[in-house]
């Protein structure tokens, strides 16, 4: 019974070690591949390390217990006393010294591929913050932020969860295969670490520093990645999607983008009524505010204050309007002004002072908005 039971765990652990490298990717066995040349020779160097500590481990037990076997006290084996042995020494010194210069050769070509971001034809700034990820496009003028967006009944089991929960964002990272990609990675509050296994690419993002990283992306697809640093209550809610394109569609999603930013800014011209602002300041809240407020603005007792009934969202508007722009310091409140339009400002304002049987029946503009940050703007100029 037991030599069955031996055999058949045997056969297993064959079969997984057989196993092609894309089927033990599927069960989450193994390093994925990836899609970039740094990926691949990361996928092989751990390969190649596997299968030398694999042989090592089969010698080295493998002489033990045949020692213990064959020199068990049963047959009459007696010990062998002797001391300083030459030739011994020389020997497990020399073979591990050996074992690590053949690991030390490949691993440092790897290491001088992965830190070489020269001559990049496009720089992509990635900032992290608390729990969402903005995306620079230095060269094109181009930003915007990337939020999870799992809805939130899927996270407190109230709908059922669909394919990619936790793992989908509003907007994608959109960036052009064969083309050298240089990230400049940074953070606003807490450190994070931007990580896509596909690319191969991990790197922390340090408010202060910058750290630089590369890509060449050789096949258009989603590639999908997540913060792989503890930096808070949501640091499991920072997807990260990477949608890698041919460089003819990256011109017209750039084309796309602009045209986007632009119609942000003559919606901020025209005039809203209270419940267009309301609509949208739901949406901009459940996105932005309720991962610390709640859904329903009641907040968390000792950590995050009551947005409902609150005299903050009752009281005057302009402090209202100050602690949304600018946040407020020594507390986890952001600043949003960099974060959300104009129009999202101001959306997210007037819902906050008329949700919850906060029912001020005011509005805030998005030209009122508007004219405080131009304001601000040129006092901070002076």
């Amino acid at each position: 019974m037991g030599l069955r039971i031996i055999k058949t765990i045997g056969s297993g652990v064959g079969l997984a070690l057989l196993a092609p490298a894309s089927l033990r990717a599927e069960w989450g066995l193994n390093l994925t591949p990836g899609v970039t040349d740094v990926s691949r020779s990361v996928y092989d160097l751990h390969m190649t390390i596997f299968w030398i500590c694999v042989a090592i481990a089969l010698v080295v037990f493998g002489v033990m217990f045949w020692s213990i076997f064959h020199h068990r006290k049963s047959r009459g084996a007696k010990a062998h006393h002797f001391h300083e042995n030459t030739l011994v020494e020389v020997i497990w010194t020399l073979i591990p010294v050996l074992i690590l210069v053949g690991m030390a050769v490949p691993a440092t070509a790897t290491l001088i591929k992965m830190y070489d971001p020269s001559e990049a034809e496009l720089d992509v700034q990635i900032t992290g913050y608390q729990w969402k990820w903005r995306y620079d496009y230095l060269d094109h003028e181009l930003s915007f932020f990337s939020n999870m967006s799992t809805p939130r009944g899927q996270i407190t089991n109230v709908a059922e969860k669909q394919e990619n929960y936790l793992l989908e964002v509003d907007r994608h990272l959109v960036l052009p295969v064969d083309t050298k990609i240089r990230f400049l990675l940074t953070a606003n509050d807490v450190i994070h670490s931007w990580w896509v296994p596909a690319l191969a690419v991990k790197k922390d993002a340090i408010p202060g520093f910058i750290n630089e990283a590369w890509t060449i992306i050789d096949e258009p697809g989603i590639y999908r990645g997540q913060c792989a640093e503890l930096c808070g209550q949501d640091h499991g809610f920072m997807p990260i999607v990477v949608e890698a394109v041919s460089k003819e569609d990256f011109d017209v999603w750039l084309m796309a983008a602009r045209a986007e930013k632009e119609a942000q800014v003559q919606a901020a011209e025209r005039s809203w009524t209270l419940d267009e602002l309301m609509q949208q300041g739901e949406q901009v809240y459940l996105q932005a505010c309720a991962a610390c407020h709640l859904p329903s603005g009641e907040g968390v007792p000792g950590a995050f204050p009551a947005l409902k009934g609150s005299p903050v969202a009752l009281g005057d508007v302009s402090a209202h309007i100050d602690i949304v722009l600018n946040g407020k310091a020594g507390t986890a409140m952001q600043a949003f002004r960099d974060q959300l339009s104009t129009v999202q400002l101001a959306a997210v304002i007037t819902y906050e002072r008329n949700a919850w049987g906060n029912s001020l029946g005011e509005a805030v503009s998005p030209a009122q908005i508007s004219r405080l940050l131009q304001s601000a703007d040129g006092e901070g100029e002076q």
